[in-house]
This record gives structure tokens, C-alpha cells and sequence, in this order.
């Protein structure tokens, strides 16, 4: 879930109840539903129908409006009624189709989607700890990142499959593979210049800091300003959770079950991960780390998890208090 927002829509008068609202959104049209409601109503994707969903809630108490994120699909919605004063939520979906499967449905479509979101919205909004539940847009330099990233990803996905066909292709397929895997290699690079010319021009002292990490390459750095932006702004355990670092207990009454990670953000996780395999050669903190645990008999994965972490932490900190890189404080870091 992202950050921002007020709990209750301060323009409408507060002697009437509270409504919660839950969005199904899809390509071409979204459906809604108000809690406690029967039934759903389906609105255009477009700007009449947000135009039309609006002069709707326009006499409503809103309480929270609550969408799954879709990759980015969401944003122009949340955006407009942000823009309009309405409290916005956007959810992760596994969370939102486990919170719908517990509340009695097995069977997905648009309209048992909404109202589960729209129950959820109720509950949210309940909680006794509101950070995170809110929506809040990032700024343009940070919502460009992110794509500018995730397209650099598609691309070496699709180099990655071509030199693989390379492998067992014939000499007929030969010069065809070779003229993409050029052309591929062109516009990683050109891509990556993109990359860190946006990085230098928007979040240049940032990187400067992260680069300095031995192990930390700037692409790493670049994941880490484009999918974890809030780093210096949250603890340092929080930041783990929403990384997937953290982890998670699985104790029930007398049994203790094995901890494990997941879920979270599994980009800024990957990218972790690689930095660390290096990390724990060149970087003399991660390595004295790293030999200690495996001396205490940890195995490596768990090893090289627990770096990651440690990784993740230092860069928060860094982030929070504007100080370079420093090896005698971070080696005594948790």
C-alpha cells in the first residue's frame, strides 16, 4: 500500500455517516460498490465516466475508497479523485483477493470484487494505525523511474531469450538472432544512459551516497530510488517487510515454525540479492558478516539473505540521516 491522505473528506459536514467504496477497475470500464449497498454500478474509463463517478460520491461522506493496484492502470483513477478531495487506497490484489476469499467467496468476477473492496475499505479504515493505508502520488521524477526501469528489465528478459535460441540455432537462424541481440545490446545501453542521466539529475547526492557502497552497482541503485522511495523516511523494519527481507514468524500456540521471507517488493529483493553475491567479496563489512555467519553454521542462502538485509538497513539509514558510506559505524550495525 502507498502513502498519503486524510481519513475522511474534510468538505462534507460530519453528521452523516461515513461511506466506504470499493473499485473493480479494468481497461475499458471499471464497477464500484458502496458498502452495504446491494448490487455494483459500471462507469467508462474514461473521463466522462470519472466525471460521472463523482457527481455520484459528490453528496456522499466518503470514508475511503479502496482499488487494487494493476500495474500502474490505477493511477490516472486514483489520481482524478485525489484531485477531487476523496480519500484513495490502493491495495496490493493478493491481499484484496484474500480478504474477499475470506469473507465467503470463492468465485471472482468484476461485481464480487468491488463489493469485497468496498468492505475492505471498511476495515481499513478501522484500522487503529493508519500509515500506509492511504494513497498519495509520487512525485514525476519518481513515477518515471520505475518505467524507465521495468522497461530495462523487459529488454535484457528478451536479450536473455534470444541468446538462448543463439545456443541451438542453425545457420539459418544465425545472422537473424545476432542482427536482434545487436540491436538489443544498442538499446539496453542507450536506455541506461536514460536511466542515469534521470538519476543524476534528480536524485544525484542520493546515488552518490549508494554508489559508494562497495557491491552496489548503479542499476542497484537505481532499483533502490525507483521501487523503495520511501527509504529514509520509514523504520528499518518496515522497510524489510515491504522489500520481502524480513523474516516472518509461523508459531501457533506450543509450536515455533521455521522463519521465512516473502511477499514484498521481489524487484528491490532480486537486485538485493545480486548486489550482496558481490558485497560479500569486495565490501568489508557484508564480508566480516558473512564469514561470521557461516562460521555460526548458518547456510549460505540464509547467509546471504541476512547481508541482504543488513544491505537494505544501512542503505535506510543513510537515506534518513544524509551521511556518506562508513565503514567503522555500519560494521557494528544490526
Amino acid at each position: 500500500m502507498l502513502q498519503g491522505g486524510d481519513l475522511t473528506n474534510a468538505r462534507e459536514p460530519t453528521s452523516r455517516p461515513l461511506q466506504f467504496i470499493g473499485v473493480d477497475r479494468a481497461q475499458q470500464r471499471f464497477e464500484w460498490a458502496l458498502h452495504g449497498v446491494q448490487g455494483t454500478q459500471t462507469v467508462d474509463n474514461h473521463e466522462a465516466g470519472l466525471e460521472t463517478l463523482c457527481e455520484t460520491l459528490k453528496d456522499l461522506r466518503v470514508g475511503r475508497i479502496v482499488m487494487e493496484a494493476t500495474g500502474g492502470l490505477e493511477r490516472p483513477l486514483a489520481g482524478f479523485l485525489l484531485h477531487h478531495g476523496l480519500p484513495v487506497a490502493v491495495v496490493n490484489p493478493r491481499a484484496a483477493r484474500e480478504f474477499a476469499r475470506s469473507m465467503g467467496p470463492l468465485a471472482k468476477t468484476d461485481a464480487i470484487d468491488a463489493v469485497a473492496l468496498a468492505h475492505l475499505a471498511q476495515t481499513l479504515a478501522a484500522k487503529a494505525d493508519q500509515a500506509g493505508v492511504a494513497f498519495r502520488p509520487p512525485p514525476a521524477e519518481i513515477e518515471q523511474l520505475p518505467v524507465m526501469m521495468t522497461r530495462r528489465a523487459q529488454l535484457i528478459g528478451m536479450r536473455t531469450a534470444e541468446k538462448n535460441r543463439l545456443v541451438s540455432a542453425g545457420r539459418v537462424l544465425h545472422r537473424s538472432l545476432t542482427t536482434v541481440l545487436q540491436t538489443l545490446d544498442k538499446e539496453i545501453a542507450r536506455l541506461e544512459r536514460d536511466i542515469d542521466a534521470h538519476v543524476q539529475r534528480h536524485f544525484k547526492e542520493q546515488a552518490a551516497r549508494f554508489r559508494a557502497v562497495k557491491g552496489l552497482g548503479p542499476m542497484t541503485g537505481a532499483v533502490m530510488l525507483a521501487f523503495m522511495p520511501e527509504l529514509g523516511t520509514v523504520r528499518s523494519a518496515r522497510a524489510a517487510k515491504r522489500a520481502g527481507l524480513a523474516p516472518l514468524n509461523r508459531d501457533s500456540g506450543k509450536q515455533r515454525g521455521k522463519r521465512h521471507i516473502w511477499g514484498g517488493r521481489s524487484v528491490v529483493r532480486s537486485a538485493l540479492y545480486m548486489a550482496t553475491l558481490s558485497a560479500t567479496r569486495f565490501n568489508p563489512v557484508l564480508k566480516t558478516f558473512y564469514d561470521r555467519l557461516i562460521a555460526a553454521g548458518k547456510p549460505r542462502k540464509v547467509a546471504l539473505t541476512a547481508c541482504s538485509h543488513k544491505m537494505l538497513r544501512i542503505l535506510n539509514a543513510m537515506a534518513r540521516t544524509g551521511q556518506p558510506w562508513n565503514e567503522s559505524l555500519h560494521a557494528i550495525a544490526p
